[in-house]
């Protein structure tokens, strides 16, 4: 399990323009989890922390990781809320993607039903 959580990192930080492609195909694997919470730090932590594709200028990094975050909350509080704190230096991007990453934030904090663990991360990271 180790090395499949060393693997998935290492898929996720390749800086290609198919790395986001790659990572939603690896959450939907069958023999890969992302219940388990190792699996998807492992990679969509290792996809945020890939600073060209998490911070993509169309946005599509921040909605992709934004988007697991709101469905992961539902299983697992605080590995979401974990994985919200990649958005942390959002205010420090260009105007373009501060927006982006700043929609994105924002959808999860109109979310209903949020955890009080995401709850609080993403009202501290938009303040």
């Amino acid at each position: 399990p180790l090395v499949l959580d060393k693997w998935l990192t290492l898929e996720a930080l390749v800086p290609a323009e198919t790395t986001l492609d790659r990572v939603r195909e690896l959450t939907r694997h069958p023999n890969i989890s992302m219940a388990n919470p190792n699996r998807a730090r492992s990679l969509v932590g290792g996809f945020a922390a890939n600073q060209t594709q998490f911070n993509r200028a169309d946005g599509a990094g921040f909605d992709f990781v934004a988007g697991f975050v709101l469905d992961l909350d539902k299983r697992n509080p605080q590995t979401a809320a974990r994985l919200l704190v990649t958005f942390r230096s959002w205010k420090a991007l260009e105007a373009g993607r501060r927006a982006r990453a700043e929609k994105a934030l924002q959808t999860i904090a109109a979310s209903d039903g949020l955890s009080s663990d995401t709850r609080d991360i993403v009202t501290r990271t938009l303040a």
